[in-house]
């Protein structure tokens, strides 16, 4: 919104002032502070009146090592505070025109929406089941069919004649440590089912992993600090120096960074970035009330919209393998709930004591602070691989 201000002003003594909000770096950086304050300001209200509209209920999932249930009585739904400060901060700072932004938007809150329904089900139904899983996933795949058919897609051409829809993202594949112009196949119409694998996978992993008192949020402000520098690098107009043969002679030339590094180019990669900043920012804010021991937890309102959040990035990036990297920490507690669950049916043997894997832990007795922790690091060391995979191409 700040951008569209800052054009219409442009040429005026007061556009002169407000010149540095044409740097995407400078909206990169407030739309992650502004989150933060937001949230560290409206954080203590916000939970109080939880705590309020909650007070007696039950917030402990039943699958859950009975320790959990010292936990009974904390205030649930504090994904709401998230929410907030990424839709406050993004809409501030973002320029709303790049339809990258807005898919990731329409994924983030839509898929928030679908855990408000979950998390209200079962706190006025008083039991830990909430919305059925059949539907969970048939609305999951509902606006992730808005944001692609919606917003992703372009469904005239040049003079307006209707053409039918035809895809404005990138549908070839790329890979870590692989150059794209070594290996890019061209996926077409099928890159849609495989988005969808890659968003709703990552929003249900997410969830998951949301069992111990901060060991969601940092995996995904890792992440989404990964995924800020992906995609300003991708959609930056930045040159950089190298060396050409040019009518046969070698020397400097100017090469956009992308293309330096081998990715694909990413129009809007600098606002996107900037949409990564207020999830950072917002994570961090939630982080103050969720550590342990927790004052909220963030409910599937939370959970589920950050993984619609991260996985619509991997998507809108072109980093939809990487993130496989990225979100090491959610792929593996996934894994683990689809192991214990296919060794169960097939031989009846559990191979964790309990999945997801972080209860496996709390069950052979190690305290809840140092798997949170030692889970955190293991995030940390997802991202920066990840990272190490651009110049390594």
């Amino acid at each position: 919104m700040l951008i569209l201000l800052y054009e219409w002003l442009k040429d005026t003594e007061a556009g002169r002032l407000l010149n540095f909000l044409r740097y995407p770096t400078f909206r990169i950086v407030a739309a992650g502070v502004a989150a933060l304050l937001l949230g560290m300001l409206i954080g203590p209200k916000l939970i109080a009146a939880l705590r309020f509209q909650q007070h007696g209920q039950s917030n402990v999932r039943e699958d859950t090592p009975d320790t959990h249930q010292k936990k009974k009585g904390t205030p649930t739904m504090g994904g709401v505070l998230i929410l907030l400060g990424i839709s406050f901060s993004t809409v501030l700072f973002a320029d709303l025109r790049s339809r990258a932004v807005l898919a990731a938007l329409v994924l983030t809150l839509g898929y928030g929406f679908i855990g408000f329904l979950d998390d209200w089900l079962k706190l006025s139904k008083r039991n830990s089941k909430g919305l059925a899983g059949r539907k969970k996933m048939a609305l999951q795949t509902l606006f992730y069919f808005v944001a692609i058919f919606g917003l992703l897609c372009t469904w005239t051409g040049p003079d307006g004649a209707f053409t039918g829809p035809k895809l404005l993202i990138d549908t070839r594949l790329t890979l870590p440590f692989v150059p794209t112009h070594w290996f890019n196949p061209d996926f077409g119409w099928f890159y849609v089912a495989f988005g969808w694998v890659v968003v709703v996978g990552t929003s249900n992993a997410v969830n998951l992993t949301d069992g111990l008192d901060g060991l969601a949020i940092v995996p995904t402000i890792v992440a989404a600090t990964t995924f800020a520098v992906l995609c300003y690098v991708a959609g930056t107009t930045l040159h950089i120096s190298d060396m050409a043969t040019v009518d046969g002679v070698s020397r400097l030339v100017g090469v956009p960074l992308w293309k330096y590094l081998g990715i694909p180019q990413v129009p809007g990669g600098a606002e996107l970035a900037v949409f990564c900043a207020s999830i950072v920012g917002a994570g961090i804010s939630f982080l103050w009330f969720n550590t342990y021991p927790a004052s909220v937890f963030m409910g599937d309102i939370g959970s589920l919209a950050l993984g619609g959040a991260l996985g619509g990035l991997a998507v809108v990036s072109k980093n939809e393998v990487v993130s496989a990297i990225i979100h090491g920490i959610f792929l593996a507690e996934a894994l683990s709930v689809m192991i214990q669950v296919a060794s169960f049916k097939l031989t009846g043997k559990r191979v964790f004591k309990m999945a997801p894997v972080h209860h496996h832990f709390e069950l052979k007795g190690l305290a809840e602070p140092k798997i949170i922790v030692r889970f955190w690091i293991v995030a940390i060391l997802c991202g920066g691989v990840a990272l190490l995979s651009l110049k390594l191409r």
